[in-house]
């Protein structure tokens, strides 16, 4: 990169949860990030209204949940509208909800800037400059308060929304279906609505709705036979309120919103993940319908198994076929969310022809697997990831699923792997008290830690029983399991670099 002045490591463009949870786990792992976001100030808007379980767990790794306060949790949910318990999959819950989406920023905006990142308000991406495919740096420009700038880094990072400038600009190409109909959403005040959380079904359309405050209520309109429009309209509320009345012979219209917008039915996945020095995460990386509030939580997903990767390789302790990881693991697990929310629209918006494939969902989750699939899909926690040849235990039941929320106990006393991970290193867990484990992985020091512990026993079927050794990635994933000898050092290289001499 000799003659290349660079502003930092990683640009980050799109200041959402995505974009700031990426830059917190940039900076965890070391390395340099600027975050451009065209807005000057927060939206302070409701927008997303929770997250999944797997969602708390990526927070709870990085011990944020206390930047919420209380959270409440939802033993109950739905697939479709059709409402199940979710805790018949163990350790599930349908999610934290009635969070506001402001409030999820705000918290790991601060988190973000308490690690180093710098966040660029009121700077919006223009272009970029070829060569970001082959050369050995990306440079874009962005229009801000001083004018146009052009800004250097090793690598950019598309967090910019489900219409992302980026993904056009570099070339992503973006396959799916093109939107069918167009919704409404808005937080309605001083209307005081009925509560619909599972949508209600009607000759016109389909409505939702749930109070949110004293005197707010969220409102979801979804009129049959309504085109798609274009989602960058003003929508005004009066719009929706005639929208509302069409279908429910309700008048709303003496109220008034703190929010209004409009969403469609579109279901696009980038064939890539990365071009060269660019990727893409978030709804720039997939847009769907939002069934079960599962687009913020992807996002924060992507992040997080993205974040820790990146930074090793812009930071030079790891090669760039690190990042080749991120593409194989979480564009299935896209795939999969837009196959489910798919699948979800067709129940909650396919009015009379669809009533009997509610019938037969209403009959479905009567049966435990089923309940227990379908939580699985939507809360995140059925997520296993294919990491390809390894070493060590190859069958082993972790392996590319998340280490379970057991309690460990060793010489420092009891822990969790959440609290284990908040540094965001690799952690060795060594249940055998092997000298040889901590022997091959002290060439690892810095970027893993170490942990002499015992599980505490489980009742039923243990996956932990047995097993001497689980390398467990910064993002909470079973990367190996084994002894010492059985690959401990190659899986160390693959995931975290080369060993320091």
């Amino acid at each position: 990169m000799e003659g290349t002045a660079l502003d930092t490591d990683v640009i980050v463009v799109g200041a959402g949860p995505t974009g700031l949870m990426l830059a917190g786990e940039l900076r965890l792992g070391g390395a340099r990030v600027i975050v451009v976001e065209k807005l000057t100030d927060p939206t302070m808007q409701s927008r997303g209204l929770g997250f999944t379980a797997r969602t708390m767990e990526t927070f709870d790794q990085r011990g944020l949940l206390p930047r919420w306060g209380s959270l409440e949790t939802m033993p109950m949910g739905h697939f479709g509208g059709v409402q199940f318990d979710y805790t018949a999959l163990e350790d599930a819950h349908f999610g934290a909800r009635g969070v506001l989406q402001w409030r999820t920023e705000e918290a790991l905006e601060g988190w973000s800037k308490e690690l180093g990142a710098e966040i660029r308000r009121g700077y919006e991406f223009t272009s970029i400059a070829d060569g970001f495919l082959d050369g050995d740096h990306v440079e874009i420009t962005v229009t801000g308060p001083e004018g146009e700038q052009t800004l250097r880094a090793k690598y950019l990072v598309a967090c910019d929304g489900s219409r992302s400038n980026i993904r056009k600009a570099a070339g992503f190409d973006f396959p799916g279906v093109s939107a069918t109909r167009k919704m409404y959403v808005a937080d309605v005040v001083g209307c005081k609505l009925r509560p619909r959380y599972l949508g209600e079904q009607l000759p016109n359309g389909m409505v939702m709705a749930g109070a949110l405050g004293d005197d707010v209520d969220r409102i979801i309109v979804c009129p049959h036979g309504t085109p798609a429009s274009d989602r960058d309209a003003l929508v005004p509320f009066e719009e929706v309120a005639d929208a509302w009345q069409h279908i429910t012979g309700e008048d709303i219209s003496g109220g008034s919103a703190t929010w209004v917008s409009s969403f469609t039915d579109a279901t696009r996945q980038t064939s890539e993940y990365r071009r060269g020095r660019v990727l893409v995460a978030g709804d720039a990386a997939h847009i769907h319908l939002p069934a079960g509030g599962q687009g913020l939580s992807t996002g924060v997903q992507d992040a997080a198994n993205l974040g820790w990767k990146l930074a090793a390789v812009a930071g030079g302790t790891a090669t760039e076929e690190l990042l080749d990881t991120y593409h194989a693991e979480r564009h299935p697990v896209g795939k999969r969310l837009l196959m489910n929310t798919r699948a979800q629209g067709i129940v909650f918006l396919g009015g009379d022809a669809a009533e009997p494939l509610r019938e037969l969902f209403n009959e479905l989750v009567q049966y435990d697997d089923v309940k227990r699939h379908l939580a699985g899909i939507v809360s995140h926690l059925d997520i296993k990831y294919d990491l390809g040849e390894v070493t060590g235990d190859a069958e082993h039941g972790l392996l590319g699923r998340r280490m379970p929320p057991r309690l460990l106990v060793g010489a420092e006393g009891e822990s969790t792997i959440t609290e284990l991970l908040h540094p965001g290193h690799g952690v060795l867990l060594d249940f055998a008290d092997s000298a040889r484990t901590r022997e091959v992985a002290a060439a690892w020091a810095g970027r893993v830690d170490v942990r002499t512990v015992s599980a505490k026993p489980k009742d039923g079927p243990d996956p932990l029983a047995g097993t001497p050794a689980l390398l467990v990635r910064p993002d909470g994933y079973v990367a190996w399991a084994g002894s010492a000898d059985q690959g401990l050092a190659e899986a160390l290289t693959r995931w975290f670099g080369p060993a320091t001499a």
